[in-house]
């Protein structure tokens, strides 16, 4: 018998699974794998096969392109409600991953098993919807990402991403330069002439933002 905690989870974050005739939601949760990852995990690598379709209940997950130099690209988070286009992708192609995901925050999933997926696709408008709605979205997403990376300056990109982050930020210069696909080194020197310009305030993993106003027209430059 399936769980209802985990049923009433499922369809909190999805709720385009409640269109499903209930027997089949049974199924789902009969199929799939719950797994719990800590931060940092690596959830699916390059060139890996695709071993299933992911349902996030909790956490977030980072998918990101790897240099050999080692320098990294955020493409896109997914969070709980959302799923990702890369493995839908590898699903629909039959073809392996190419690009990193990694669980951002403690991950808590239910990974529905490839076959299973196909099955849901081809029975059910409300599934095939659902994932063909994230394509457009996330395609949107990544022209976004190439445009600003094609067509804004570093500094441009990082004063955008920081009007789009709490104030303050907890994080490190490090995670910020791999969600900009740049080095610590050139984020580190951008955010102290941000606070030289009375920008933002800097402490140790803390970024406060005192002048978001600036910051977006910098941006907009």
């Amino acid at each position: 018998m399936p769980d209802p905690d985990l049923r009433a989870r499922l369809l909190q974050n999805y709720p385009m699974l409640g269109k499903l005739p209930a027997a089949e939601i049974d199924g789902l949760l009969a199929q799939a794998m719950p797994l719990s990852l800590p931060a940092g995990a690596v959830v699916f690598d390059e060139s890996q096969p695709c071993q299933g379709f992911p349902l996030i209940l909790s956490g977030s997950l980072r998918v990101i392109k790897a240099a050999p130099s080692g320098r990294e690209l955020q493409l896109y988070r997914v969070l709980p409600g959302e799923s990702c286009i890369l493995t839908s992708s590898c699903l629909l192609g039959n073809s392996r991953y190419q690009a990193r995901g990694l669980a951002e925050q403690p991950l808590e999933m239910l990974l529905l098993p490839a076959p299973y997926f196909h099955v849901l696709l081809g029975k059910y408008d409300a599934f095939r919807e659902y994932v063909f709605h994230l394509f457009s979205d996330r395609l949107t997403d990544l022209m976004h990402l190439v445009s600003a990376v094609a067509f804004q300056k570093l500094d441009q990109r990082l004063a955008a991403l920081l009007i789009t982050k709490p104030s303050p930020l907890h994080t490190t210069h490090q995670a910020l330069a791999d969600e900009l696909g740049s080095a610590r080194e050139m984020v580190s020197r951008l955010l102290k002439g941000f606070a030289e310009q009375g920008w933002v305030r800097l402490a140790r993993e803390q970024i406060e933002v005192t002048d978001a106003k600036a910051l977006q027209r910098f941006a907009e430059l």
